[in-house]
């Protein structure tokens, strides 16, 4: 038999993802062709499409095993053009999460081809603890 973890304690280990990287992280978003890095302390080799720093609470609260943004996650300036490919997600220059952008993918924009320039909104992402 695997183990399994309560809810109450699934929810604790996404509240902890939180609290480790801190109040207003910066969200980098990638433009990569040869796709998302092995890991979050690989070298990244493609150009940042957009930065934002996240809101102070940048994630609701853990419930039923899952967790949701919190607040507008927007850049108003994109600094580059390209095709969103993948993210990062910083507390200082220590990255601690990062994933893949595109529709049905770990994160989701309002525009995957961003134009120099331009507003970038994060539609949508949540992270949920498998462990039921």
């Amino acid at each position: 038999m695997a183990i399994q973890l309560s809810a109450e304690v699934r929810n604790a280990r996404l509240d902890a993802i939180e609290t480790t990287i801190g109040a207003s992280p910066t969200l980098r978003i990638y433009d990569l062709t040869a796709g998302a890095p092995a890991n979050t302390a690989a070298a990244i080799t493609g150009g940042t499409l957009a930065e934002m720093t996240l809101p102070a609470d940048w994630m609701g609260g853990a419930t039923a095993g899952a967790k949701a943004i919190s607040g507008t996650w927007t850049d108003g300036t994109a600094n580059a053009a390209g095709t969103a490919d993948f993210f990062r997600i910083y507390a200082g220059t220590l990255c601690h999460l990062q994933g893949v952008v595109g529709a049905g993918q770990d994160m989701t924009l309002d525009n995957y081809v961003i134009a120099a320039g331009q507003a970038v909104t994060i539609t949508g992402f949540t992270l949920t603890d498998g462990n039921a």
